[in-house]
């Protein structure tokens, strides 16, 4: 072989494309705690500022209809799996209020490994019992697809033992370096893996109550202690965006912000939509209640997607789109594959992020579960709410449901039909004027009843990995609380 023939093929080579980790977006998905859709200044709030998420919407995209799910523990069961929560398998075959996710179901850390991904999650994972103490160490996210943990095994209602991988290293921590601690170690993970393809996930504990910050924000916001928890994860959203552009990935990253379900209205006065300084929940400003309901302000949270070159600038989604699309649309990003083995529900939304709106799935659904009850179902402008009681039995233990405002606490006789385009507050039933309407979405309601189930029955997909002697007729849900529960932590 001639020297120019070498110089040549060399030549050849450093001009084609190599396929490889720089082909493959970093992914990181910040997910805060109880934030409500009005929590945001893009979003509305008149109160609480936040330069550096308004920034990231005007250089991405903004989503005005995305939804989570009614509570903490099912929504990062969704999340993590693609899957309405009732639909994912736990550990001895149960349905517990906050998912205890099954070492056989399959994460979003696990499928992005596949392909190469460097792990890591920062913050509460609440998949592993919801508590503090006596949790199952071996459904850790250390044992569930992520290289490295830095964070606590559930919310901060009295408070937060922090953990770095499998080890206790502060029982007790302040919770008030909470959300500063997360991004630094976040960064510092980053850095490590700058290169080679990484995926973060940030799911900070706050501002679930109890609330702190740091003496840098706190008593700086109008609207209170709440505010300054807010305030303070923009700063460090903030963190995060700059940390990419110093290490010049900025446009080799996707970035979701978002929240795991509604405001918490019990922590505001009256149940009101928070708005007073001294108020520890938050607002979901045009929407009907809060957390733990299956009315708009329950399950609709802002959300933002970042990624310079990648997502238009500018741009509102305005296509309905949930957490669970976020699993098969990583994968998609990374070139991984969603499981086939098994029902996902979520989608490829890649179309969405990138802007190509005509491609949205105009007859997406989506289906509001409040525990193991199935209770609306959603489709194009069309909301309808199913026939329920007052105190259904399918929601124990949130059947009295003390989360919310006395006047959300209500059932239907009668199917209840919302056109959301036109009443976002959810006030006036249109049902008698749309009949077609009413029984196309009672027909969907019927279908994903016979898939997935509902309060009275299991469906065909719904998902146990442990023995069973015999598939379960219902869901098998622990016997509610006595009433001395009624409230109980989320």
């Amino acid at each position: 072989m001639n020297l120019s023939y070498v110089i040549s093929f060399a030549c050849l080579l450093l001009t084609v494309p190599l396929v490889g980790a720089a082909e493959r977006p970093n992914l990181i998905i910040i997910f805060t705690d109880d934030q409500g859709y009005q929590d945001v200044g893009c979003f509305g709030s008149p109160d609480i500022r936040t330069p550096r998420l308004d920034a990231m919407a005007e250089e991405g995209m903004k989503f005005t209809n995305f939804y989570a799910q009614p509570i903490c523990g099912p929504s990062r069961a969704a999340l993590m799996t693609g899957c309405y929560p009732l639909r994912v398998a736990e550990r001895g075959n149960t349905k517990q209020v906050h998912p205890i996710l099954h070492e056989d179901e399959i994460t979003i850390a696990e499928v992005l490994k596949s392909k190469g991904y460097a792990t890591a999650c920062f913050g509460k994972w609440d998949l592993a019992k919801h508590a503090q103490e006596g949790f199952f160490k071996d459904l850790f996210p250390t044992r569930q697809g992520f290289d490295y943990f830095y964070g606590t095994p559930t919310s901060n209602d009295r408070i937060v033992n922090l953990y770095r991988d499998e080890e206790l290293i502060e029982p007790a921590t302040n919770m008030a370096t909470l959300t500063q601690r997360y991004t630094d170690e976040a960064i510092a993970f980053m850095e490590k893996n700058q290169d080679q393809p990484f995926f973060v996930y940030i799911p900070h504990t706050m501002p679930h109550t109890r609330l702190d910050a740091s003496k840098e924000f706190k008593g700086k916001s109008e609207r209170g202690l709440y505010g300054d928890v807010i305030e303070e994860i923009d700063f460090n959203v903030g963190r995060i965006l700059d940390a990419l552009g110093e290490m010049n990935l900025t446009h080799n990253t996707y970035v979701l912000f978002t929240s795991d379900n509604g405001p918490w209205l019990i922590k505001n006065k009256g149940h009101a939509d928070g708005h007073l300084r001294g108020d520890h929940g938050g607002s979901a400003g045009p929407l009907r209640s809060g957390k733990v309901s299956t009315f708009e302000g329950g399950v609709r949270v802002p959300a933002i997607v970042w990624a310079p070159g990648k997502v238009p600038a500018g741009t509102v989604c305005d296509s309905i789109a949930t957490t669970m699309d976020i699993m098969p649309t990583f994968a998609g990003i990374a070139g991984a594959d969603a499981p086939s083995d098994r029902v996902i529900d979520g989608e490829d939304i890649r179309h969405l992020f990138h802007g190509d709106f005509e491609k949205a799935n105009l007859e997406k659904t989506y289906f509001y579960y409040l525990r193991a009850h199935l209770q609306a179902v959603r489709q194009g402008k069309w909301k309808l709410h199913l026939p329920r009681e007052k105190e259904p039995v399918g929601a124990a233990p949130f059947s009295r449901n003390t989360h919310i405002a006395p006047e959300d606490r209500v059932g239907f006789e009668e199917p209840f039909l919302v056109d959301l385009e036109n009443d976002i507050g959810e006030t006036k039933n249109v049902a008698a004027e749309n009949p077609d309407v009413v029984n196309r979405l009672m027909g969907l309601a019927q279908s994903m009843r016979e898939d997935l189930g509902d309060y009275d029955h299991v469906g065909t997909n719904m998902r146990f990995f442990d023995p069973l002697e015999a598939r379960p007729l219902k869901p098998p849900v622990p016997s509610p609380p006595t009433r001395k529960s009624s409230r109980p932590n989320n």
